[in-house]
């Protein structure tokens, strides 16, 4: 059983490019470290913890979520989603930052991981098919956003001191004639070599180039004695594995810490794996990245790290830079070992200015725009449902941005099924092929026969859409209908309420004299149809695999009626 388990792990990092994928993947991942690695510093000042705990993050959870997820592209490390609801839910229970308070984030992560192995089992990563391209496209867009106005506070010299994004836009309005100019020009000049960079020459690591030339700025022209503000002091060495261990009632209370973060989880990180999945075209097992998350922040919980979830925000920037696989991954892993043992000390230079303009860039890049207006172009209704998404996690946050994409998704489905597509067939007399027409009234069938299609599953909320087309069609056809044929190759299920609704209206039909025969039945409206009465109501002889054998037996109805 292992042989086959090393060659699926082997084949996660194989690629038909061989050498030339490893070097892609490489540079993207010494760029992706540039990046992230002063990101998550800033990620673990929002959850409360030590600045290395936000590293800790980029070392084992990383390997992990290479070794057992799907998603070539996803990034598992820390996010801001997760690390603001530890701080607000947490913060009540210690002091930030204190030992008994890393002990309650480490065993978070812990139980996260346990309830991500459970909902690994029950195979609960079906709730990503629940999510639409339109409604991803949305989703993306308001992250975008959200991260964006976050990381202008850096860009400008000012501090945040909310994580509620409408509440952050006025808080950024008051502190604006406070702004800093040196951050200010600092950054436009950053943000200015990132789009030229990329817009010329896309596949170099200009972010790389960016924070080496700011760190040795800074260290040499001392950036903080001038005004700005830089990442600080950062510990260094690699995490001690060890169990987080609290009390009982501690444990009791950090439970439904740990739910929301799960459901943040695997949303989040459904809806971006997804949605990176849908740009490359690739596919993704949504179960095997749920174990991936599992095992990533079991082993964050080890290392005194606290909760990682798939982030939206890092996993663009891997894509931005040229990443691949998770071999990229892999090498930032690698860096962040590094980092962690001989380079603390130089990230402590880095501006703040000039990593909030990385990665605004990187946030503004997230907003699809071309994509957005060809949904706009081609489907108005989509695209209000993407912009609802964004707006609200603009409005509210992205942990309801995210149920609120999934219920939006599941409202559209049950639209189309709510007001299903109905037609008329009539056989065209010089091709002989079936055209469909409108249903409606003052129908005129030919030998008094309608053939009639239902294009949805009958359920309790679209029966009485089929009831009505099928009495309009008995009480208005002129002359009589003798015959009413139901295409019924887009059923294939049928509720108790819509069998209810199907046997009544049945019943008044043949009391009418009127035949009904179903054709094109698959075996799962047949079982439905045996399971609720229909059968008996309409009679084995009424039942056809096939349209043209139900059509026959119409005719040949018709023809006996025309001569009694």
């Amino acid at each position: 059983m292992w042989w086959p388990a090393l060659k699926q792990w082997r084949s996660r990092f194989k690629t038909a490019d061989g050498l030339r994928g490893w070097v892609r993947d490489g540079v993207a991942g010494l760029s992706l470290a540039s990046m992230n690695i002063p990101q998550v510093l800033g990620y673990a000042r929002i959850a409360g913890m030590p600045a290395v705990t936000g590293l800790y993050t980029l070392l084992l959870p990383l390997v992990a979520f290479a070794a057992f997820g799907s998603s070539r592209h996803l990034v598992v490390a820390a996010d801001s989603a997760t690390a603001a609801i530890l701080s607000s839910a947490l913060s009540q229970m210690a002091e930030p930052g204190s030992v008994h308070y890393r002990a309650l984030v480490s065993m978070v992560a812990l139980l996260c991981a346990g309830f991500l192995l459970v909902a690994r089992l029950f195979r609960l990563g079906f709730l990503a098919d629940f999510l639409s391209r339109t409604v991803l496209v949305g989703f993306m867009a308001g992250v975008g956003i959200q991260v964006g106005l976050v990381m202008l506070f850096d860009m400008l010299g000012l501090s945040a001191h909310t994580h509620q994004p409408l509440y952050q836009v006025w808080e950024f309005l008051q502190a604006l004639p406070h702004a800093v100019p040196q951050a200010f020009l600092l950054s436009a000049l950053v943000s200015m070599s990132l789009f030229l960079g990329n817009r010329f020459l896309p596949h170099k690591p200009w972010a790389l180039l960016v924070v080496g030339s700011s760190i040795c700025a800074s260290w040499f022209y001392r950036f903080q004695v001038h005004g700005l503000s830089v990442v600080g002091p950062v510990e260094g060495g690699l995490p001690v594995l060890n169990i987080p261990w609290v009390g009982w009632d501690d444990m009791l209370a950090l439970l439904p810490v740990a739910t929301s973060c799960v459901f943040v989880m695997i949303a989040q990180s459904a809806a971006t794996s997804r949605a990176m999945a849908d740009q490359f075209n690739e596919t993704v097992d949504e179960n095997a990245d749920i174990l991936g998350l599992s095992a990533a922040n079991a082993v964050a919980a080890l290392s005194g790290a606290f909760a990682v979830n798939g982030s939206p925000t890092q996993t663009a920037m891997a894509v931005r830079v040229g990443a691949r696989s998770q071999k990229a991954q892999l090498v930032f892993a690698a860096i962040t070992v590094c980092v962690l043992l001989f380079l603390t000390k130089p990230l402590q230079f880095l501006p703040r200015c000039v990593l909030g303009a990385i990665v605004f860039n990187v946030a503004i890049s997230m907003i699809q725009v071309r994509t957005l207006w060809h949904i706009r172009r081609e489907s108005p209704g989509e695209f209000g449902l993407a912009m609802i998404t964004a707006l609200t996690v603009v409005g509210l946050g992205v942990e309801q941005g995210i149920f609120i994409a999934i219920a939006l998704s599941l409202f559209r489905h049950v639209r189309h099924s709510y007001q299903p597509h109905t037609m008329i067939l009539k056989e065209d007399t010089q091709t002989g092929a079936m055209e469909a027409q409108s249903v409606k009234a003052g129908l005129q069938p030919e030998s008094g026969i309608v053939v009639y299609r239902f294009c949805a599953d009958l359920f309790y909320a679209n029966c009485h859409r089929f009831v009505e087309d099928l009495r309009l069609i008995a009480e208005t056809s002129h002359p009589p209908v003798h015959c009413i044929v139901i295409d019924a190759s887009a059923i294939t299920d049928v509720d108790y309420s819509a069998a209810v609704a199907v046997r009544n209206v049945l019943s008044l039909l043949q009391q009418q004299h009127i035949r009904v025969i179903f054709g094109r039945v698959s075996s799962y409206l047949r079982s439905d149809m045996n399971r609720h009465a229909l059968s008996d109501v309409l009679g084995a002889e009424n039942i056809f695999p096939q349209l043209h054998t139900a059509l026959a037996e119409a005719r040949l109805y018709a023809q006996k009626q025309s001569k009694s």
